[in-house]
């Protein structure tokens, strides 16, 4: 019998469901679904690099939809599927393991940076969707795709108080953006936060680099 994810009824069943076929469109290392309390948190990476030459940012969207109270998991799928249950989804025979899911935001110490309007948002992420598409050459290879949409998503823009456009490019690919409302930013060490009604979306800083001061250790003469 395939394994099954029991949500609270049938329309919690179908906003999962659509979370997790938009997630497929927008990247392809699957869906992390934890689930403990009632609740489930489902989340991707609508961009994320790979090796360490890859310019691209990691951005994880997230959403979270109430579950059945004895639902309890933690694993990275490729996909759901409807089953006969209209509150129940059923579950891929294997789970994946990408290195985007190791990381794990903080859960406390966030504290306010400011907000973004959704308009900005979109246009952010429309002009964005533009830029890959002028720059990729007909045929192109997959690593020269790569690089060039992690070069524009991997930019910094000022619209978006400094973080990387592909911060835009997760809340429209996903679902996020309805309506007029203001996105909250908030911070907590290297990683920031928007969220909307709909989802959140975060995104990793850059690793410190440089050397560190040289300090003297031991007793002066």
């Amino acid at each position: 019998m395939t394994a099954r994810l029991v949500l609270a009824d049938a329309p919690t069943a179908q906003d999962a469901l659509t979370f997790a076929r938009r997630a497929a469109r927008a990247g392809d290392e699957g869906v992390r679904l934890q689930a403990a309390g009632g609740v489930l948190a489902m989340s991707t990476a609508a961009l994320a690099p790979r090796g360490l030459l890859d310019r691209t940012p990691t951005v994880i969207g997230m959403r979270v939809v109430a579950a059945d109270p004895e639902l309890q998991c933690d694993l990275v799928v490729s996909e759901l599927s409807e089953t006969d249950d209209a509150a129940a989804l059923g579950l891929p025979e294997t789970a994946l393991a990408p290195a985007w899911a190791g990381i794990a935001p903080p859960r406390a110490g966030w504290e306010p940076v400011g907000t973004i309007a959704a308009a900005t948002l979109a246009s952010r992420a429309q002009w964005g969707i533009a830029a890959v598409a002028e720059r990729v050459p007909t045929d192109a290879g997959e690593d020269v795709v790569r690089a060039i949409r992690g070069d524009v998503w991997g930019a910094p823009d000022e619209a978006l108080l400094g973080l990387p456009l592909g911060v835009a490019f997760a809340a429209f690919s996903l679902g996020f953006i309805g309506g007029e409302e203001d996105a909250r930013v908030t911070s907590s060490g290297r990683w920031t936060r928007v969220t909307l009604h709909r989802g959140h979306i975060l995104t990793r800083g850059p690793a410190a680099t440089g050397l560190t001061p040289v300090r003297r250790t031991g007793s002066s003469l």
